[in-house]
């Protein structure tokens, strides 16, 4: 998905700071909903959050990956991302998603267990 055609309001919005949701599925049935930080690289259409490989989000996901939401809410402004989310253990990957991260919000504090939810975003939501 090109997300660079959604326009400099978009991009703007998913570049100031803001909490976001992550939505995942359990296993039966209902939502589980947690707030993150979150990044956005427009030019790949991948959205990362940084986590502990041991989280229930984490877990969620799981080596096979799983549908996603990821939304954040700004009064009336609000954008939600859907995708598929894969777990990234990668140290280089966990370091590129650190800087976003720090770049976004503020360098996380360590954690050698950390993984980075990577979502390819495949639908785009929101009133901006």
């Amino acid at each position: 998905m090109d997300l660079v055609k959604l326009g400099d309001a978009f991009a703007a919005f998913w570049q100031e700071r803001h909490l976001c949701t992550l939505s995942t599925t359990r296993s039966d049935g209902p939502p589980h909903v947690v707030p993150v930080g979150a990044t956005l690289d427009l030019a790949s259409g991948i959205a990362r959050v940084i986590t502990s490989g041991s989280s229930y989000k984490a877990r969620l996901i799981g080596a096979s990956g799983a549908l996603v939401a990821l939304c954040q809410v700004d009064g009336r402004r609000w954008s939600t991302l859907e995708g598929r989310a894969v777990l990234r253990t990668e140290p280089e990957q966990v370091a590129d998603a650190e800087r976003r991260y720090a770049s976004r919000y503020k360098p996380p504090r360590p954690n050698p267990s950390r993984v980075v939810v990577e979502i390819q975003v495949t639908r785009v939501l929101g009133n901006l």
